[in-house]
């Protein structure tokens, strides 16, 4: 292999790459990455077995193709301290040892034949393939990623649940605790009804991909692996398997109690009394009636407390109600419209946020949910 290449493209692209690699390999070859070079593109592999990306990038000149597998901390920390200038890299046919060289010096990093490094997975004949644009995607996994569960008991919430149908994509999260839902409606390409589950680490590595892509997105996926295709990387992953909820059933349809209430207004009135909440709970109450709601929060094991008052829209019975403020303030700070309309049956039942007034396109059909705390 002998090829030459731009150092700032490439370190862009392996630190993309690298946030697969695991901090702790169960396998040495996991701290490798794989280089496929052919037909004057590179193709860059990275995985912890449950999840691989593959990025892909034209190089300047080739020389001669080849496949190598490269320690990937050190060929990092090698470009990291160059400046924007060509590279060349080199590959011995027998030992693999890899060599860089630049303009003013070369460094050697051992390498291994690329024969070890784990195949990829591969999807069954009765794979499903959806596209959906960009935007969409990311916005789906932004706004619900922060409601996914992390314990060991029910697994299958420890990822973003996709409900497909020919028309939408649902993207749900929840942890029993809290549940983010958004629905996009639009043409998906699906034949028929479908649904996966992606795990969190994954969802956050597309996350950062969409961030800058422009493309729509090609999804395939089957009971086992899901295959998402952008521009300049493929991310494959292995899905959560399991029967989700039926989140539908959970969100209340009667809460009969609305106060409107200017976003910002409430995520700093929040965080402002959320200073003096009990670090057990972090509960922060809320009193409502007529015209106001007042927030407030104690801690009695300091003797402190906080309270503040702000202005709502809201004409039902007086009520109040205690929530955890880390969860309120997550949801607040994934909504962008002006308002939102805090919906509540009474002070034991759950309650939703949802976006009001004049919303944008992602945010149409978007509910979170949030179960409160008794006290």
């Amino acid at each position: 292999m002998n090829f030459t290449i731009s150092s700032s493209a490439l370190l862009s692209l392996l630190q993309n790459t690298g946030k697969v690699i695991p901090p702790k390999a169960t396998m040495p070859i996991l701290d490798y990455f794989l280089f496929n070079l052919s037909d004057g593109k590179l193709s860059v592999t990275a995985t912890d077995l449950e999840t691989t990306m593959i990025s892909e990038i034209r190089v300047d000149t080739v020389e001669e193709e080849g496949v190598v597998a490269i320690t990937s901390k050190l060929l990092i920390d090698a470009l990291r301290e160059l400046s924007d200038q060509p590279v060349n890299i080199t590959v011995d046919k027998s030992t693999y040892e890899v060599i860089l060289s630049w303009r003013t010096g070369r460094i050697s990093i051992p390498g291994l034949g690329g024969a070890g490094y784990p195949e990829l997975a591969s999807l069954a004949d009765e794979s499903q393939k959806i596209t959906i644009p960009a935007d969409n995607l990311l916005n789906g996994v932004s706004k619900t990623i922060f409601a996914t569960g992390e314990g060991e008991l029910h697994p299958v919430m420890n990822g973003i649940y996709f409900d497909i149908t020919p028309e939408a994509i649902t993207f749900v999260a929840t942890d029993a605790f809290k549940l983010a839902k958004i629905t996009m409606r639009g043409e998906t390409g699906a034949s028929e009804a479908a649904s996966f589950v992606l795990p969190k680490k994954p969802a956050l590595l597309l996350r950062a991909l969409l961030a800058k892509e422009t493309e729509n997105v090609s999804v395939e996926f089957d009971s086992r692996y899901i295959v998402f295709t952008l521009s300049g990387y493929k991310l494959i992953t292995r899905a959560i398997e399991g029967r989700y909820p039926n989140y539908n059933s959970v969100i209340p349809t009667n809460n009969t109690n609305k106060v409107i209430v200017d976003r910002v207004a409430f995520l700093g009135s929040i965080r402002r009394v959320s200073v003096c909440s009990s670090a057990a709970n972090s509960l922060v109450k809320f009193t409502i009636e007529p015209g106001r709601m007042v927030v407030a929060a104690q801690d009695t094991d300091f003797s402190v407390s906080a309270e503040d008052t702000i202005e709502c829209n809201y004409e039902g019975e007086p009520l109040a109600i205690g929530f955890k403020h880390t969860i309120l303030v997550e949801m607040l700070s994934n909504i962008s419209a002006k308002e939102v309309s805090f919906e509540l049956a009474d002070s034991t039942r759950p309650g939703l946020v949802i976006p009001a007034g004049e919303t944008d396109e992602f945010e149409a059909e978007m509910v979170m949910l949030l179960m409160p705390i008794l006290s």
